[in-house]
Order: structure tokens, then sequence, then C-alpha cells
């Protein structure tokens, strides 16, 4: 079957359709869960049609006949299929049986979790390495399986730009959406949010009295992207001199229903950096699930990013709306590399802010350590909370890179820091 592009989360499905009976593939809509898994099904149930999702409901244990494995697609038109997967599962289903996958995630109290079970994986847009296929890629599981740190030779090059980059914040990692030009692409992604909000909320049983209020909330959110910035510091930015104010349980309420649909990708602090540090940050980065669709929130171009224009009231204490959108694009990316090395991903910051590190990549006591900086150049400055985390962590930091716009793959000769090109970092 044709597809868009290949996957980096292909070897990961089939390796555990040979062991697993049944898979959940989870994300939000339009990151091609759909088409990726419909290459491993020999039986496709649409349960969108109508006429399947009727005859599903009337018989949810007729998929135990089918051949497999089975992609039941958008299982939560018919939640009791849950149930029934599971059981079968219990009851001694094979391997590659069942396939589920769905733009929302498991919470109904009635359906078993499907913890032992079903088996999730999450499905993220078009990772920077499946959109330009470097032909030199630098591999992120290398890297944190190398025996000895820091020894990893990097060389390479790339021809992409802070142009190219731009250009890849706005266009989205959504594969339906980056055919079209760039106004097309945005008014696809403003449909894209605008069904979100007058449709999907309703179908997760969460009542929008007034969708511009939500739209405002969601656009302060939008503008505070790779900041810890607190709720309650987003909610006030949200209906900054209005009358017409969300009270703190509407934004928690419309914050949990977003989560469901997978719209919020937010990374957690490094906790288990508590270990080696005290007092470090406990509240969350804030992501969406695709740096463009704070851009379509925000009304922001590859040129408004370009020229500077992309501004926004969280910049004072954050650091330009352009950098951190760069920082959400490889966030994005670097999770799905770390999913193909089953690998964690946070973010490390003191409780002081006096020491923080963009991106802290985990397997088991090995780290990777990644700096953020939309520069093709690198100086000192921006090498030193990893130089200083090197001298923290010595052997269990199996390496430490700066991720910059540049050209040029490197590593200082002085500190061993790694000096990487965005585009060059593959899983």
């Amino acid at each position: 079957m044709s597809k868009i592009s290949p996957r980096i989360i292909e070897d990961a499905l089939a390796d555990a359709l040979r062991e697993v009976p049944a898979l959940f593939v989870e994300g939000a809509k339009g990151v091609g869960k759909t088409l990726t898994s419909k290459c491993f099904a020999k039986t496709f149930l649409q349960m969108d049609k109508p006429s399947v999702r009727e005859a599903l409901a009337n018989d949810t244990e007729s998929i135990a006949q089918m051949e497999p494995p089975v992609l039941i697609d958008e299982w939560q038109f018919v939640p009791e299929v849950w149930n029934t997967v599971r059981r079968l599962v219990d009851d001694g289903a094979p391997p590659g049986s069942f396939i589920l996958t769905g733009n929302v995630s498991q919470t109904r109290p009635e359906l078993h979790s499907g913890a032992g079970r079903i088996l999730g994986k999450r499905m993220r847009p078009l990772s920077l390495f499946e959109r330009l296929s470097p032909r030199s890629p630098v591999s992120l599981g290398t890297l944190l399986a190398q025996a000895t740190p820091f020894s990893q030779p990097l060389r390479g090059t790339c021809t992409a730009n802070i142009a190219t980059y731009a250009d890849e914040i706005v266009k989205s990692g959504l594969p339906g959406i980056r055919k079209y030009s760039e106004k097309r692409a945005s008014e696809m992604l403003e449909s894209y949010i605008e069904y979100a909000v007058t449709r999907d909320f309703t179908q997760k049983g969460v009542l929008v009295r007034k969708p511009a209020l939500l739209m405002r909330w969601l656009r302060s959110y939008a503008a505070a992207t790779a900041t810890d910035a607190g709720y309650s510091e987003i909610l006030d930015s949200a209906t900054a001199g209005e009358s017409d104010k969300i009270s703190k349980p509407t934004a928690l309420a419309y914050r949990a229903a977003l989560e469901r649909l997978w719209l919020l990708d937010e990374l957690q602090p490094w906790l288990d950096g508590g270990d080696y540090f005290s007092r470090l940050k406990q509240t969350p980065r804030h992501h969406l699930a695709d740096p463009a669709l704070a851009c379509s929130l925000l009304g922001i171009d590859t040129a408004d990013l370009l020229a500077g224009r992309a501004e926004t009231r969280f910049d004072a204490k954050h650091g330009t709306f352009a950098g951190r959108l760069f920082e959400s694009l490889l966030v994005q990316s670097v999770r799905t590399y770390a999913d193909a090395n089953r690998a964690s991903v946070s973010y490390f910051r003191t409780q002081n802010g006096d020491r923080e590190v963009d991106i802290i990549v985990q397997k088991k006591r090995r780290i990777v350590a990644l700096e953020v900086k939309l520069s093709p150049t690198v100086r000192d400055a921006d090498v030193r909370h990893l130089v200083w985390l090197k001298t923290q962590l010595g052997k269990n930091l199996a390496d430490a890179a700066v991720l910059t716009t540049g050209s040029e793959c490197y590593r200082r000769k002085k500190d061993g820091i790694a000096v990487l090109p965005a585009a060059l970092l593959g899983p």
C-alpha cells in the first residue's frame, strides 16, 4: 500500500505484533494512525461507517472469527469492542490478533483499562527525520548505547537552515495537511481546531457553553508553548482586560478534554533528577500536539517567524516565541525517536531556575541531554548547563548536544559537547 512516508513507529508495531495479541495505536486526529496500521491488517473495520458500526455493535464477538490482524479503526464509536478484545486476549487470542486505533484516550470507567492485555503505542505528527529524510543521521539510540560516554564520532552536514525550520513549524507534521500550500494548510489547521472545539468536545461529554472563551484559553495556552507558566497565569492571560472570565474549574475541564483528544502533549519535569539534585521544578512545560497548531491559533506564518514578528506576552520571561516553537518542534521529534528506543523524555530545571536543560532523554540509567538553540552557531555560554550537568552525572550522562539551525555536525574539543544540526538527529 502506498503511504505518504515511512513512519518510525512501524518497526515497533511490527515487533509488538509478533508477541502481543492486541495493540492500541493512539494519538491526535490526522497523525496517520489508520494509514500506518492498515499496512499490518488483514481485516479492516472502519467504525465511522454507520453500516459497519451497527453490525459490530450488535455482535462484537464476531471479531474473533475474522482474519487477523483485525484493525478496528476509531473503536470508540462502539466502546464495547474494547472489553470484547480484552476478553478475547484473556481467552488466549494469539499474537497479532487485533489493532485498535483512536484519537481519544481510553478513560470510560465502565471499560477495563486494558492493562496487561492491550499494549498502547502513541503516534505523533511527523518528526523532522520523517519529514526531511537526512542522508547521514545521528542516531539517538547510538548515543544512548555508546559504551564510553561522549565517544561517538560525529561528522556530517545538512542543507536545512533557519528558513527550513520556520517552514516546518508552520507547515505541520500532520501528513494530510502537508500536501497543501501554506495558505490552504492554514485554513485546514483552523478547521481542525474548530472541529475539535465544536464537535469533539461534545462527543467527549464536555459542554462548551461559550466557544469563544475556550478559543481564548487555547490561544493563551499556545502563547505559553515551551514554558512552565502556571495555569493561573495562562488563565489570566486568556481573559486579560475582559469582564467575561473563564473559571478555574472550567479551564481545568477544557484542559482535561484536550488531553483526552491528544491535542496537548505536555513535557513533564525530570523527577528522576531527584536522585542527583534537590529542589527541582515540578510543573510541566506546555506543548500542543503540533507547533503548527500554535501558529494557527495565533495567526503566525513563516514570514512572521523569520522577520521576528512572532511575539507573545510570555516572551519576557521565557525567551522568543520563535525559539520556543523551534524547541516544541524538536521536543515532538525527539519524543518519537525516544519511543523507538523505549526511552523517556523530560526537561530539567532547578527550582530557582539557575540551571536548566531543554530535553532529557533517559533509558534506564543512561541519559542524553539536549539543548535547543535557534542559531547556526554555538558559544561557550550555550553549553554551560550541559557542561555542568556532565560534572554532576558522570558516566550516567552518555552524551550531551546542542541542537542548532546550522549545517555542520561536530564535537567541541574543549568539553566534548556535540553540536548537531536539528535535521540530522534521528532514532
